[in-house]
């Protein structure tokens, strides 16, 4: 495996403010357990475990302890819309039966819906519900066309509307977007096995993701850019940074190694993204008019290697830091400590929940969590710690997660109760 390089409201902003810059958005397994040698008191996190693949060296941990926390309450192409409505090939919306496949100790509340899994070596992607059922898997027999390959996807998000999902497969270089209702992959940016520069070619992307309307914006890491694509065409319709200085950090010409680039409306119809760059750990705010401006840029603090940082509300910002022992950290946009969870291995998302919770897929633990941050511990568990496998129960390196609309990270218009305290 290749190593990797590595809430949403005011989407009427987005759509507005693109347009104002002429871009017309067209068999059973045992239970596991919660591991409670993960959960560590909040400090400081080690750089990345040396000699990791492709790890890149990274800063020295920065001191520091977090605040204490208040308890919070709990159009697309005609070639590319669904035949039929979404709801009918959604099975997570019809009423589940059986046992599920929790690790004991899970409480199935904290999670507001079911959740998208992107199960990196397993090769599929996964609808699991808040009970540990499995409600979807995706490509099932007779899914792909022929000769059409689904390979080591690593992060997939609904798009806005929920009727597609936009999946990124990194080590195989290629975007795909399938549609719920149809079960297919009707659309795909670049070809599988094959990295480039060029029209319709990739390399390394990560956190491909579809705008409202159906523009993707994806990050190209070993190309150092970031790119705004328009299906059904098969050439980039903007290309940001990517310039012949390298990979290093100076927006927006260059990048270092971008591996997300999240959007993060900013109200007054302004649309700027997050792209976590991994040389030298950077997180930088990008403006999106009719040239690319940078806002600011900031390092994650005791942050090694940076990846997919989003946004909580405006001015906090979550990030995840891939390396062993791995962290998820809550910050300002100066840099400021807010909250910090250590004793995870290469986690690389952690999306902020409704009710204030956070969403981690800790990939080399082979499981997706749940974290309270109030009490500081893993309170919903879906995967055995360190043990990879395909039976129900088990997970192998679950790359990317997402929520299940209404509650997805793109078509999500409320904010986490954390942002009103």
């Amino acid at each position: 495996m290749l190593a990797r390089p590595k809430s949403a409201s005011g989407w009427l902003a987005v759509a507005l403010v693109l347009a104002a810059c002429g871009v017309t958005i067209a068999g059973s397994g045992s239970s596991g357990r919660l591991d409670r040698g993960a959960v560590l008191p909040a400090g400081p996190a080690s750089a990345a475990r040396p000699g990791s693949p492709q790890t890149r060296p990274g800063r020295q941990t920065r001191p520091g302890s977090p605040p204490t926390r208040s308890r919070r309450p709990g159009s697309l192409p005609s070639s590319l819309r669904p035949a039929r409505s979404a709801s009918a090939a959604t099975p997570w919306q019809s009423p589940a039966r059986g046992a599920g496949y929790l690790a004991p100790g899970s409480q199935p509340s904290e999670l507001p819906g079911d959740v998208l899994v992107a199960d990196h070596l397993n090769n599929r992607l996964l609808i699991i519900d808040p009970q540990g059922r499995i409600r979807r898997v995706f490509p099932r027999p007779g899914d792909l066309a022929r000769g059409q390959t689904f390979r080591v996807p690593d992060d997939a998000f609904f798009s806005p509307d929920g009727r597609f999902i936009v999946a990124t497969q990194e080590d195989d270089q290629v975007i795909s977007v399938i549609s719920v209702a149809r079960h297919r992959i009707v659309y795909r940016y670049g070809k599988p096995g094959v990295p480039g520069a060029g029209p319709n070619r990739l390399s390394n992307p990560d956190d491909a993701m579809m705008l409202p309307g159906g523009h993707i914006v994806v990050s190209d890491i070993r190309n150092c850019r970031v790119l705004l694509l328009a299906p059904p065409a098969h050439r980039p319709l903007r290309v940001i940074g990517g310039g012949s200085a390298g990979c290093w950090h100076a927006p927006p010409g260059n990048f270092g190694s971008p591996n997300g680039a999240f959007p993060a409306p900013a109200g007054a119809g302004r649309l700027r993204f997050l792209v976590t760059e991994i040389n030298g750990s950077w997180v930088t705010s990008l403006n999106l008019g009719k040239r690319a401006t940078v806002g600011w840029s900031v390092h994650p603090p005791g942050v090694a290697y940076p990846s997919d940082t989003n946004q909580v509300c405006p001015g906090r910002l979550i990030t995840t830091d891939f390396s062993y022992p791995g962290q998820v950290v809550e910050f300002s946009r100066r840099g400021r400590l807010i909250w910090r969870f250590g004793g995870l291995n290469h986690p690389s998302l952690a999306l902020p929940l409704p009710g204030g919770d956070i969403l981690v897929n800790d990939d080399y633990n082979d499981r997706i969590i749940v974290i309270d941050p109030v009490v500081h511990r893993i309170v919903w568990q879906y995967g055995h710690t360190g043990v990879p496998g395909r039976a129900p129960g088990y997970l192998n390196d679950p790359d990317g997660v997402d929520l299940v609309p209404p509650n997805s990270l793109l078509g999500n218009r409320t904010a986490p109760a954390s942002c009103g305290q």
